[in-house]
């Protein structure tokens, strides 16, 4: 140590140069031993490390310079524009720069062979990233010990603002973080990788060794994370439930046990080997039962809310765990191989399978097991990069709160003062329904049996125009629309009234009152409707789609009598249990059902060209892209997208509402979902299970898709779709309100904005004031959305209506 601090006086000494010591030759990856995408990535396959000064005082730099070969530089001239693996990471594909600071953790090692690494925390990544420079073979023991020495003397310059000659061997202590691990950047031999050991090393080892590799500071200061996390109790294991008496064995496999702990973000290893077993214990009755040699750690009904997630590249399984009293908890099953894997999650896709259809799993075809495997599956899309080309692979950023007070919502009662606004009404109703302009710039709330209609500004802000007060049918009776949609180039909205399932209302938004009533059929029911064709709000298109549980049909109000066209007419004998339906801008239709089907159409009257299996679960809101490629499905507690082109076989090209799909190349669908830690999170915060509204697309009549939005509880998620179809792990963020959100959707023609429905407010707020999920942007408190005081209207923010 003597003599390195003896080099490095020497190296600091000449302040002329802007280089202090140099590693001219290694090569740079991005570890990530927890991430189900991804181990290692190599970000520069040839490169020099540096420390360099700043312009400011005890401040210094780490420096990963890439090497090019000759005539590497320029062929990647020639291709730029096209995305790359360093590009996707970061801006400046040629060098990383990061601030020597103790949050680094920045450490070395020299391995079996004599390779030397360093190491340092990715502190924009996710819990227990790192970034490892693998020096060149040829550089020498000495020259990484002094690079180190010297990195260790920056950060003593910048903790304590002084000269590193002062500094004891006590002091340079504190930025010793070589009893930490590295993981090996070769995948082959990675923590995630590889197999259990017969003989596994005690729980509380590999705790430690799993702690180290993992825990990374959540916050953007990490200082003040770190203090926090020492005084942070881990999260401990619930008692398990009883083992109830099983009548049949589907699975049993041995594998690894980990539980998230919310204090660290990080999963933390609770024992090395348990039983993983599902069971029957009752007529399409399932349960999860996780054993250890001299414990039961935890046992759970098979159902969708377990959320489960498989990751074959990984071996691993997460899914949630709920307690009796509404806590949620994050587990993680590590295999030994991939055989063990399949076999646990044939079993256990059969059981939620039956559970939820009540139908036995043997009765389904293999093409049909296969496309519900494939759902629960981590998977990138194929051809995803190509179909998302054009969507912008923006940045997230935060922004402060006062972004969201620039989006204003003034309350609409229609007897309001001039001057006072009073936030809490006492009608006891609640904004329930949004429905966004296409034509006009203008958003309508539904608030039990009134209308609010709010203009969009320029400046993308609401402003309050008009209050619809009383929503009638034409004989004089109240009632509260039950579903309204936008109608001939925003001019009119169609109403539903719960009490009345044959008929249907058009309210003229320009006097504000429901002039007509259309019985659609005397004994066939409206359950929902949509527009003939994506953007038929923007025309003066009449007719419009409609269905009951069992028929598809279109309504042509200019009939007499009844509205339906018999001619369009397409019932099923069975009970299809339809539930939503949506079309593209050519008018192909997409209908979805509470069994979890999906059926595609080129036109009404005729059998769909495409059936998409069910997985199970009810469909309770659906979008399709202007083009017909993407199908987006939302059920409660995931969203598919659904890529519906076909890409081999004699209808190469066509997309599936015009041919149908070949019985054994169905689409595999890419289940959007939140990581169960986040679900865990979720709940732990708001105690109450994951619900997601109905999910939608940006879109505009000359935009592409490249968002996705819904909600569930009082968080809004937001999706990049070109992030979710190259399998980015967390390519979502999210935003945190006070109370539950109703309601919510993109501006039309934008996906920089959102419109949001709360209880009791209207907002629109800006996209980027969306945060990356991380434990403290699910737990931040919410800026309050009400005020108890009066306001001037021209100070009213986000306020009722």
């Amino acid at each position: 140590m003597f003599m390195l601090r003896n080099v490095t006086k020497y190296l600091f000494g000449d302040t002329s140069k802007e280089s202090i010591v140099e590693i001219p030759q290694g090569q740079l990856y991005l570890v990530r031993p927890l991430s189900p995408k991804g181990y290692s990535e190599l970000i520069f396959k040839d490169a020099a490390a540096t420390i360099r000064r700043t312009g400011q005082e005890y401040q210094y730099q780490l420096v990963i310079q890439r090497a090019y070969e000759e005539g590497e530089a320029e062929l990647l001239a020639e291709e730029d524009g096209e995305d790359g693996a360093a590009e996707s990471l970061s801006a400046d594909k040629d060098e990383k720069t990061f601030l020597l600071d103790q949050g680094l953790h920045f450490r070395s090692e020299i391995r079996e062979g004599g390779e030397a690494v360093f190491a340092w925390r990715d502190l924009s990544g996710d819990p227990g990233d790192l970034f490892e420079f693998v020096c060149d073979p040829s550089v020498q023991a000495g020259e990484v010990g002094t690079f180190e020495m010297v990195a260790i003397k920056c950060q003593y310059e910048r903790k304590f603002r002084r000269p590193q000659e002062s500094a004891t061997e006590k002091d340079l202590q504190l930025f010793n973080f070589t009893d930490q691990t590295i993981p090996s950047a070769s995948a082959a031999t990675s923590p995630i990788t590889k197999a259990i050991d017969s003989t596994p090393p005690k729980p509380k080892a590999i705790e430690a060794s799993l702690a180290k590799q993992t825990k990374k500071d959540m916050s953007s200061r990490p200082s003040k994370a770190k203090a926090s996390d020492k005084e942070a109790v881990p999260t401990a294991a619930p008692p398990s439930a009883s083992v109830p008496n099983a009548t049949s064995i589907l699975t049993k496999e041995r594998a690894e046990l980990h539980l998230f702990d919310f204090p660290s973000g990080s999963f933390m290893l609770q024992d090395p080997s348990i039983v993983a077993t599902v069971s029957e214990i009752g007529k399409w009755q399932y349960w999860l039962q996780i054993s250890g040699d001299d414990r039961q750690w935890l046992g759970q009904p098979v159902v969708a809310d377990i959320n489960p997630v498989f990751n074959f590249e990984y071996l691993s399984f997460i899914f949630n765990h709920y307690t009796d009293d509404g806590s949620a908890y994050s587990w993680l099953l590590r295999f030994k191989d991939v055989e063990t894997e399949e076999r646990f999650q044939e079993g256990l896709m059969q059981a939620l399978w039956e559970q939820l259809n009540e139908i036995k799993w043997t009765k389904t075809t293999d093409d049909d097991r296969q496309y519900v495997l494939d759902a629960f599956q981590d998977l990138t899309m194929e051809d995803a990069e190509n179909a998302a080309k054009e969507g912008e692979d923006e940045e997230e950023q935060d922004v402060e709160e006062v972004e969201d007070e620039r989006r204003q919502a003034e309350q609409y009662d229609s007897d309001e003062s001039a001057d006072d606004v009073v936030v809490k009404p006492e009608d006891g109703d609640v904004n329930s329904q949004l429905a966004v302009g296409y034509k006009h710039d203008r958003s309508f709330v539904v608030r039990g049996s009134k209308i609010g209609v709010f203009k969009h500004t320029p400046n993308n802000n609401l402003e309050f125009s008009t209050n619809i007060s009383k929503v009638e049918t034409p004989g004089g009776k109240l009632f509260s629309p039950k579903k309204v949609m936008l109608h001939a180039e925003d001019t009119d909205m169609i109403l539903q009234s719960e009490h009345n399932p044959n008929s249907l209302y058009r309210m003229d938004l320009e006097y504000g009152k429901v002039v007509d009533e259309w019985k659609v059929h005397d004994d066939i029911q409206v359950k929902n409707f949509a527009p003939e064709k994506k953007f038929s709000q923007m025309t003066g298109e009449k007719t419009f789609l409609g269905m009951s549980h069992n028929a598809l049909y279109r309504v042509d109000p200019r009939l007499s009598g009844n509205k339906m066209v018999e001619s369009d007419l397409k019932q099923y004998t069975s009970k299809n249990a339809f539930s939503t339906a949506a079309t593209t801008e050519k008018g192909y239709i997409a209908v979805a059902s509470e069994k979890g089907d999906i059926r595609m159409f080129d036109k009404l009257g005729l059998r769909a060209k495409s059936q998409l299996p069910a997985l199970g679960d009810p469909i309770t809101g659906l979008d399709v892209s202007a083009d017909g490629r993407w199908v987006l499905a939302t059920c409660r507690t995931y969203i598919l997208l659904i890529d519906a082109l076909q890409k081999d076989g004699k209808n190469e090209g066509k997309l599936g509402f015009e041919k149908a799909f070949a019985k054994d190349s169905k689409p595999q669908p890419r289940r959007l979902t939140l990581q169960p830690s986040h679900v865990a999170q979720f709940q732990y915060e708001t105690k109450a299970p994951l619900s997601f509204t109905p999910a939608r697309f940006n879109t505009g009549v000359d935009d592409k898709e490249t968002s996705i939005i819904t909600a569930t509880g009082p968080f809004i998620v937001t999706w990049n779709m070109k992030k979710a179809l190259e399998g980015k792990r967390d390519p979502y963020t999210i935003k945190r309100y006070e109370e539950e959100v109703k309601a919510n959707d993109f501006k039309y023609g934008s996906d920089k904005n959102v419109i949001v429905a709360l209880p009791n407010e209207v907002n629109m707020v800006a996209k980027r004031s969306f945060k990356k999920p991380t434990r403290e942007s699910i737990m931040a408190t919410p800026r309050a959305s009400g005020r108890v005081s009066k306001l001037r209207k021209s100070d009213v923010v986000n306020s009722p209506y």
